[in-house]
């Protein structure tokens, strides 16, 4: 599955929407996203599971790529 992670540079940073970030990732399940970032210093806000209509229009319309 893909997923679409929500996410800020630094736990540090108080969530705003115009500077939250988004990434890719192929996983099995929202916990298995969680525990490949768990390492980075993100403070993720949401963990979307991208499948069917939703994953073709992110494929097809932005800048699409998945994270190792």
């Amino acid at each position: 599955m893909i997923f679409k992670v929500f996410y800020q540079e630094s736990k540090a940073e108080v969530p705003v929407r115009e500077c939250t970030n988004s990434l890719y990732l192929k996983a099995e399940t929202e916990r298995e996203v969680r525990q490949k970032l768990k390492d980075k210093p993100y403070n993720i806000e949401f963990v979307q599971k991208l499948e069917g209509a939703f994953l073709e229009y992110e494929q097809n319309h932005h800048s699409f790529g998945l994270e190792n």
